[in-house]
This record gives structure tokens, sequence and C-alpha cells, in this order.
């Protein structure tokens, strides 16, 4: 089914539509905001997007990880699933030996890891490079300079990696640290496994003229499954990364392409999808409920990257992960997007009813709230 049936005015005219049993919402709704909480929340039909009952589901709030929910629907309709990054590779090759450094060249691949590396490697020894005289070199220049989104002045500085066109074990060390030199980590990464795989490295200085060409380019795994590993773990590096390569390197730049995705589609302003990066860690996004609800809808319907995008949510009770509310009503009837940070408390995604009927959700609180105040509603919606 075409998303662009479900887009523009009327969806939203469709999601805007009066509740059926609006009291019950406002009542949870109105005890959460005597503490201080403030709410958007709503609860729609996935095929017709009638409201079932909704509470403020217009004000922009604060969405945290929920704006995962929005990048990576983005990413998945203009990218295609298929779609993958290379690592390209360079060097003067001449007879098996590199003359100079062997040049890694990053485009952006998020999920550059050891065991990728070493596949690389064994693809590197394939195509003739069994010596370097030189060492490696990292060309970093697919991204600019920024080292970290917009909109972070009030976000844990320690929270992201640097984010680098070329990033080696998400920047992370063996105990999952966040490395200060993140270009060393990739030199001796990269050395060490092409060592291992039998290229030998002689060290010596480069001579001062080559003609490098490029040798391999080596493709990141299918969009597909980085967005599944960033929807089901809420991995921020991942994100981040596709968002700048999105951008052509530029952070501004590809949360604009998103906003402009959003405008074109669907008839979203940059006010709808109030974003200043991918992942949800900046406390200047805003999103509403009716807005999440629109695009989870959208994706729900797609034919083309729905299936991927929807099976990328986290299915309570379905995953390695011990559910949190204890009500079995709820196991593998779930799949959902949630979002954590400090006075920040999100949940979305669809729910299948008793009946078989699917029902698209979001509830944001902003406040000192915490899960309990989410779940109990979400099961009242769902039984």
């Amino acid at each position: 089914m075409n998303p662009k049936r479900f887009t523009g005015a009327a969806m939203i005219l469709a999601l805007a539509l009066t509740g059926l049993r609006a009291e019950d919402v406002q009542t949870w709704a109105r005890g959460l905001e005597r503490r201080g909480v403030k709410v958007s929340a709503g609860l729609w039909d996935a095929a017709t997007g009638k409201a079932i009952e909704r509470y403020q589901d217009g004000l922009a709030l604060v969405p945290a990880s929920t704006t995962k929910a929005v990048t990576t629907y983005a990413l998945l309709k203009s990218w295609k699933p298929d779609f993958t990054l290379d690592t390209e590779v360079w060097g003067d090759l001449q007879n098996g030996t590199v003359q100079g450094d062997l040049v890694f060249k990053g485009g952006g691949d998020p999920f550059l890891t050891s065991e990728r590396i070493w596949l690389l490697a064994h693809a590197l020894r394939r195509a003739g490079v069994d010596r370097v005289t030189g060492g490696i070199r990292l060309d970093q220049s697919a991204f600019d300079a920024q080292t970290e989104p917009e909109g972070w002045e009030n976000t844990t500085a320690d929270t992201l990696p640097r984010v680098q066109a070329l990033s080696v074990n998400f920047n992370r060390d063996d105990r999952g640290r966040i490395v200060g030199d993140p270009d060393g980590l990739a030199r001796r990464t990269l050395q060490e496994v092409l060592q291992e795989a039998g290229i030998v490295f002689e060290g010596r200085p480069a001579p001062a003229r080559t003609e490098p060409r490029k040798l391999l380019a080596w493709p990141s795994p299918p969009l597909r499954d980085l967005v599944l590993d960033i929807n089901k773990w809420s991995n921020n590096f991942m994100v981040e990364m596709l968002v700048r390569a999105f951008g052509e390197g530029s952070w501004p730049r590809g949360v604009r392409r998103i906003q402009d995705f959003y405008a074109t589609t669907f008839g979203l302003s940059a006010e709808d999808i109030h974003i200043t990066d991918g992942s949800g860690l900046s406390k200047e996004n805003r999103l509403s409920a009716r807005t999440l609800a629109i695009v989870l809808r959208a994706g729900y319907h797609d034919f083309e990257v729905g299936p991927e995008y929807v099976a990328s949510l986290k299915i309570i009770g379905g995953e390695p992960w011990k559910l949190r509310i204890k009500d079995p009503n709820l196991a593998r009837r779930l799949r959902v997007k949630s979002g954590h940070l400090d006075r920040v408390d999100s949940l979305c995604g669809y729910i299948q009813m008793p009946d078989g009927r699917v029902r698209v959700f979001a509830i944001l609180l902003n406040g000192p709230a915490t899960d309990e105040d989410i779940w109990p509603q979400v099961s009242r919606w769902a039984n």
C-alpha cells in the first residue's frame, strides 16, 4: 500500500479526530500533570487513523530516543533497505606490495567492527595485497570537522563517542569505554587484523610520491540490518553516523534532509519535526504524540520499507530482555521504541488487539515520571 495515500493533511486530520473514551486517558494524564509532568499521548487505529483516545496529542515535548523512530523511517525510505556505505582502501600496489601507506577512506559505515575488518583483510589478500612498505593512513575527509550535533549544550558530554567517517568498533575499547584517540584505535585495530590475515607491514616512511589507486570498496551491512540494531538496542552512535552520512558529512545538513523528507512526503513542518540530532540525545528536540503516530502509521502501511521498519522495533516478550511490566497478555503483541533522558520518558509503537486489529500509540512524558507511569496505560490500551 502506498504510504502517500496517508500523507499530508488527510492523515493529520484522521489522527486528530475526537477520541471515543477521552475521559479515561484524561484522568491518567491529569494525575501526572498534578505532579508537574507534561503529557502528550494518544492511541489510534492503524487502518483508519481514527483516534481511540488522546490527550494533548499535538503538544510537542522532548522525545528522547523515540526520535529514532522518526529518523530511521526517513533513512529507510530515502536510501532503501539494501543501501550500503563503502569504506575504500587505496594504495600503490605493485606485484603484491603496496608502496608506501595503505589508505583507508571512511564513508560513514557505523558497523566497522574487528570481525568485519577480518573479512575486509581477506578481501585485500584476494585482491593481491601481501605486503605494505609503509603503515596505515586514515582519510576522514568524508565528514566535516563538527564534533557533536547541535543542541547538545544540556547533554552529557561523554554520552557519544566521536563520530568520524572512519570509526572502528564504535570508537570504544574492548571494555566498551569511549576512547580519546579514535584514530589511534582505528590504525592499531586495522593493522593488527591485517597482520593476522598475513599482510606484512614494514613500517618504512612512505615515498615522496606515489600513485595510489582504489584497491577495494568494502560495503557496510545493508541499511535494514543497521536500522535493526539502532532501534532494538537504541544505538546512538550508529544513528548519528548515518545522519552525518545522510547529510554528506554534515550533521545540520543531514537533519535538514530528514525534515525536508517529512515536509515533502507528509506535509509536516520543521516545527512538527523539530530535531537537531538523529538519536534523541538532544533536549532541543521536540515531537508530539500525533507526529510520532503519523510516522508510525505511515511505516506500518509502507510496503516498500515497512516490513523492515516495523521489524526493527523491540518486541515486548519476544527479545532477550525481561518484561518490565508483568502482564503476560502483552507478550509478542507490542512493538515499541522507548526513550529515556533525565526527566524524559517516552514510548511509541504498535499494539495488536485481542481481536487482531492493530493500533498505533505514543506517550511522551516530560517531568518527574518513570516507566511505571507509562506501562499501566499501555496495558489498559492493549487489553
